[in-house]
């Protein structure tokens, strides 16, 4: 008798109230792309008007931003934190960003500070064979550095930060969440819906129009990150100046981790990691329950639609069961 492999489809069909696709976690570098090799760096130097590309002229340039980072704050009333060895940082920040968001404005909600280990510039200097000018060689080499955490509040995005490196060339990461973006675009768009755990977390629970819902998750892409980020470098201290920026020096953002969420809602409760490990689908049936969420590998994706097959991360929601992320 001819059998075929039972898929989560064919265990599910008919039973799911809603089904989205979106983003979830977006997590970015930065990087300036013109000064990532020694070459690079003595043209930048020289730019600046110094023949002589001397380590100095680099710190000068950190302190600069270091003063700015701390006048920024003054002037603006942004709480400046110091993060400690084991905090974690959304914890910390989370009521600077709840006291943000209540404001319904956009705005910093606080500057986080940190020593971290960065992949930045560094410079060797020996003396001169005939007595002139030192000679400084130039390369790059893991540091503990200063660190900024710009923890935003987004009208578009809702929670977010940006973190800048002190320490030349200024590497950088951004995140955002999908899943935040989405829920304020439905709003702007007049779709109602209900999130995960009693209205507070960030995927879906309910919607009134799940296929305008889509077609919103649909549209996030690089461009609306890139908006973000334009937005957000017009009122940021920043170690690289207007006259850089004109000539080149930027930044610009590629994927660290990018994580796409597809959310499932049953229409009565039910035990979806049972459901999901009877499953022969080869990603799904490697989930394994663990206090209420099933993790066997880490999303970690080349792209929407890439060659690399993401895992699956299983999370029940807590209103009632029925919630499947």
């Amino acid at each position: 008798m001819a059998t075929r492999t039972v898929t989560v489809n064919d265990l599910l069909v008919g039973h799911v109230g809603l089904d989205v696709e979106c983003l979830d976690r977006v997590y970015l570098n930065l990087y300036v792309p013109n000064v990532q090799v020694p070459g690079q760096v003595v043209l930048f130097l020289r730019r600046l008007g110094f023949p002589i590309p001397s380590p100095a002229v680099v710190e000068k340039i950190g302190d600069r931003f270091r003063a700015e980072v701390s006048r920024f704050c003054t002037a603006n009333g942004v709480p400046m934190v110091r993060f400690a060895k084991g905090d974690r940082k959304v914890e910390v920040m989370r009521p600077h960003l709840e006291r943000q968001a209540a404001t319904g404005r956009s705005g910093v909600a606080a500057v986080g500070v940190a020593q971290e280990s960065q992949k930045v510039a560094t410079c060797t200097t020996r003396a001169s064979s005939t007595g002139g000018a030192p000679q400084f060689s130039w390369g790059k080499a893991d540091r503990r550095v200063t660190c900024y955490y710009f923890y935003l509040w987004d009208d578009d995005f809702g929670p977010a930060f940006i973190k800048i490196c002190a320490y030349f060339p200024y590497p950088g990461k951004v995140w955002v969440n999908g899943h935040e973006w989405a829920k304020r675009q439905a709003t702007k768009a007049g779709i109602a819906f209900t999130a995960f755990d009693h209205g507070r977390g960030n995927g879906f629970a309910s919607c009134e129009d799940p296929a305008g819902l889509q077609q919103i998750c649909d549209r996030l892409g690089p461009g609306t990150v890139n908006v973000f980020l334009a937005r957000w470098w017009a009122r940021l201290p920043s170690p690289l100046t207007a006259a850089d920026r004109a000539v080149g020096y930027w930044w610009e953002a590629s994927m660290r981790q990018v994580e796409v969420s597809k959310t499932l809602v049953f229409d009565q409760p039910r035990d979806p990691a049972a459901v999901l490990s009877s499953s022969h689908d080869p990603d799904m049936s490697s989930c394994r329950e663990d206090s209420n969420e099933a993790s066997p590998r880490t999303a970690k994706l080349g792209g929407r639609g890439g060659s690399r097959r993401p895992g699956v991360k299983v999370l029940i929601d807590a209103d009632d069961g029925r919630g499947v992320r």
